[in-house]
């Protein structure tokens, strides 16, 4: 892991679990970026202290993989 995959870990930490039980994985990528707001122009999320750009498929992998944590702690998030 580097720089840039602990700040994207850190920013979902940080995330409310009311916005994150809205996600859903069958969204489009722009349905994701729009409900994020978080994105550049050019597709890549936007997030500090990063040394690389966070393309759509890592965000979602490390979401989703962070929604499943949060739901092995808290069971009644995951719907």
């Amino acid at each position: 892991m580097d720089e840039t995959s602990v700040n994207l870990r850190a920013y979902f930490d940080r995330m409310p679990d009311e916005k994150m039980t809205q996600y859903s994985s069958s969204w489009t990528d722009d349905q994701v970026r729009e409900w994020d707001g978080n994105f550049k122009d050019e597709g890549d999320f936007m997030i500090m202290c990063s040394e690389r750009d966070v393309e759509i498929e890592e965000y979602r992998e490390v979401l989703e993989a962070c929604i499943r944590y949060r739901d092995r702690v808290r069971p009644t998030l995951v719907k």
